[in-house]
């Protein structure tokens, strides 16, 4: 028998995929779990209603999605794609008792106490602090970043912040050339402009104009990756360098904001997909470079997240809750 709150519709709704799931219990494991593309639905409604088609399941009760946008007030627009919707009207067109929208990243963070061994690995740093403050970023779209806070005995409160655009910091002066082209092309070099799936492909562009490359190709962030990984274009691996050291000090600062001795989690679908070249990469020594804290920021754990199901389904539950 199920209670009056489920089954629930959950939901991770970001700039290039939406991935869907049921939940028809209180605990209970995820189910009909699914990918649709956002670029071949007109808008989450359509998406939502197809994935249900899809699932044959029973119509929800409930719903909740973390989304990859800020949430204030009823009215979404999202910031790196046309979905936009109003949260309740899109309550009533769909029969819902209750619909919960949160950012994506907050989502996620709610999802981290419960991540299970081999759904992470540790990048250095000393084992996670239990019942401390965590950090969280994700370079995919664009650049999510939270975090979570403990609360009480058990309790946990997660962050709803939009940090992927805080000023992106260079470091060398070849950080300096490629921040200054940020700037003119942009106005402001933010985070998200370099660590992020636009972001390397704003960081290839910039690369070669930098090098005096009168016609580069307007590579995809699949193709900087793919080239980059196999060695196969000197600017391509370069921008990969950058994006991972880039990652590293924003880690870092986002560590010593929140003293994260908990530990800060990358998300996102990027860094899984870098494999060694993310281990070899300045990420570890570019989080731990903050002068007199270095001592500490080499205790802190660095966890890359790499789960076959997006953790933010079950963060998003847990915003039900």
């Amino acid at each position: 028998m199920t209670s009056p709150s489920f089954p629930r519709l959950l939901g991770d709704v970001g700039g290039t995929n939406a991935r869907f799931a049921l939940q028809h219990a209180p605990g209970a494991a995820l189910t009909d779990i699914r990918t649709l593309s956002a670029k071949e639905h007109p808008s989450l409604e359509v998406a939502m209603r197809h994935y249900l088609h899809l699932s044959g399941d029973a119509v929800p009760v409930e719903a909740a999605i973390g989304i990859a946008n800020p949430v204030v007030g009823d009215w979404v627009q999202m910031t790196n794609h046309h979905w936009a919707f109003s949260i309740e009207a899109m309550r009533q067109t769909l029969g819902l008792k209750r619909f919960v929208v949160v950012n994506d990243f907050t989502a996620l963070a709610l999802s981290l106490p419960s991540l299970r061994a081999h759904e992470w690995h540790q990048l250095g740093g000393q084992v996670p602090r239990e019942r401390a403050p965590m950090g969280l970023v994700g370079p995919g779209t664009g650049l999510g970043v939270s975090g979570l806070l403990p609360v009480g005995e058990n309790g946990w409160v997660p962050l709803a912040g939009e940090g992927g655009h805080v000023t992106l910091s260079p470091v060398t002066p070849r950080e300096w050339a490629v921040v200054a082209w940020l700037q003119a092309r942009f106005g402001h070099a933010s985070a998200e402009r370099a660590v992020s799936g636009q972001g390397l492909e704003n960081l290839y562009q910039a690369l070669c104009a930098l090098d005096g490359v009168s016609e580069a190709p307007a590579l995809t962030a699949a193709q900087v990756s793919q080239r980059g990984l196999a060695g196969d274009d000197v600017r391509c691996t370069e921008a990969l360098q950058l994006f991972c050291a880039w990652l590293g000090s924003v880690a870092g600062n986002l560590a010593l904001t929140l003293g994260a001795t908990g530990g800060v989690y990358i998300g996102g679908g990027i860094a899984p997909r870098l494999g060694l070249f993310l281990q070899r990469s300045a990420l570890r020594e570019r989080f731990e470079a903050k002068g007199r804290f270095r001592p500490l920021l080499a205790n802190i754990p660095l966890l890359l997240i790499d789960a076959a199901t997006s953790p933010a389904l079950l963060g998003a539950a847990r915003a039900l809750d």
